[in-house]
């Protein structure tokens, strides 16, 4: 397994932006297609961004797809979720994840590290 932890989370007003970083280590990043996931109070946790080893493909959920950017940088074993147009319905808990095997990469069971989580809080 890789060790995770997120960074960037914070309050920020609706409209305004954010940038989560989750560092990586233990084992060989680029090996691994890394996501990212959020749970607001009261909800399952879901799906919001992945990126694939080389981080040539990238997924994200409907919900996000235009306002937040994942990214990499194999190099600092780091994956980025850039946040732009936060809104309030964005309101949760940050998960980043890490996944060696498969190709579901929108679905919880496909990873097998996740870090701590990171709040993000986008008041109206």
């Amino acid at each position: 397994q890789v060790q995770l932890v997120e960074s960037g989370g914070g309050l920020v007003q609706a409209g305004g932006s954010l940038r989560l970083s989750c560092a990586a280590s233990g084992r060989t990043f680029s090996n691994y297609a890394m996501g990212w996931f959020r749970q607001a109070p009261g909800k399952e946790r879901e799906f919001v961004a992945a990126i694939s080893g080389s981080g040539a493909a990238t997924y994200y959920a409907d919900s996000v797809k235009g306002r937040f950017t994942i990214s990499r940088d194999n190099a600092k074993s780091t994956v980025y979720l850039q946040m732009n147009v936060l809104k309030p319905e964005d309101t949760a808990v940050y998960y980043c994840a890490a996944s060696e095997f498969g190709s579901r990469f929108r679905s919880k069971s496909q990873y097998d590290s996740w870090g701590q989580g990171t709040q993000v809080t986008v008041s109206s």
